[in-house]
């Protein structure tokens, strides 16, 4: 089952089922999050939440897209109340082109990424219910830096690069008692700056804090082992770099159950309520490829298993914060 969060054209909210070229609306029901703890106090799955309350009308699923009507698929009333974060280094050939971009830090030496790279080959499929390998982490905002599905990613003057970074990003609800639930993925666009990471593999940090995108569609349940999907760069309705991109555990150096482990380890990530939106890496990048994105260019980003694509535009950000700009009281 795939769910979506969309609005009417009166801009009321409904989450719906994806079938076929129709979105059926679920009754009753406002936001995913508010179908998840539905379920969790019922005890049941979100599937089996859904055929208990029942689905209404039928919505036609490319009006909605076109009309820029389809929402992230999770999300909180309060975005400070949704954590955005990711892991690196998590798929077999990912190191590749970290690798390249720091060896002229680390002349013929093997690069810290590359040595966290092995360490996630050699330790990040523990057996059942043993901690494995610690992968790279990194923190990226909050519900904020969300952008929704087909709206155009906000490129900060300071930036020095648009790149996308197309990933599974895993969507989870905190229950009542602090117990993290996975609610299903999406595809992601992690959306970061190549060219400021490159500079120094220290500056990863920085390059992450950038806007993202994920969906349209939550898909409920496991993921086949093995995944294949398209990222595609668009240039005035015309491709100008394409590449296939593999995901799934069987294309990856971390399990799943791994890369939540060391998520949610942390206290302060099980605050009752809260929505977390992780993203757990790629092996393909057009900046690899020597390819810039510049704004008017759209992403598309596509795998079968997840339904609809996501396609997000780039475009220079409204709000340009200036050196200077902090006020002292």
């Amino acid at each position: 089952m795939r769910l979506i969060q969309f609005e009417t054209v009166t801009g009321e909210r409904h989450v719906g089922v994806v079938e076929g070229d129709y979105v059926l609306r679920v009754c009753g029901i406002d936001t995913t999050r508010e179908l998840a703890l539905q379920a969790i106090a019922a005890g049941l799955t979100l599937a089996d939440h859904v055929q208990v309350v029942g689905l209404g009308e039928r919505h036609d699923y490319q009006t909605l897209l076109a009309e820029g009507r389809v929402l992230p698929p999770l999300d909180h009333p309060d975005p400070a109340h949704c954590l955005v974060t990711g892991t690196g280094l998590t798929h077999l050939g990912s190191a590749a082109t970290r690798d390249k971009m720091h060896q002229q830090q680390a002349q013929d030496a093997v690069t810290d990424s590359m040595r966290m790279f092995q360490w996630g080959m050699e330790g990040g499929r523990p057996p059942a219910g043993q901690v494995g390998a610690q992968p790279e982490w990194f923190y990226k905002g909050d519900g904020a830096i969300v952008v929704r599905p087909g709206a155009d990613l906000p490129l900060p003057a300071f930036a020095e690069d648009a790149g996308e970074e197309p990933e599974l990003v895993g969507l989870y609800l905190i229950g009542p008692d602090g117990t993290p639930y996975r609610l299903g993925y999406a595809l992601g666009n992690e959306f970061s700056d190549h060219v400021t990471e490159r500079r120094n593999y220290l500056y990863l940090a920085h390059s992450k804090l950038r806007a993202c995108s994920f969906g349209p569609e939550l898909r409920l349940g496991a993921l086949p082992a093995h995944l294949e999907g398209t990222s595609r760069i668009l240039r005035d309705g015309q491709p100008v770099w394409s590449k296939p991109f593999l995901s799934g555990e069987q294309n990856m150096c971390h399990s799943f159950e791994n890369l939540e482990f060391h998520h949610f380890k942390y206290d302060q990530f099980l605050r009752p309520g809260d929505i977390h939106v992780h993203y757990f890496g790629t092996a393909t990048l057009s900046f690899a490829d020597g390819i810039q994105a510049q704004p008017g260019d759209t992403f598309e980003i596509s795998l079968p298993a997840f339904g609809e694509p996501l396609r997000n535009g780039i475009a220079p950000a409204a709000k340009q914060v200036q050196p200077g700009s902090v006020k002292s009281l």
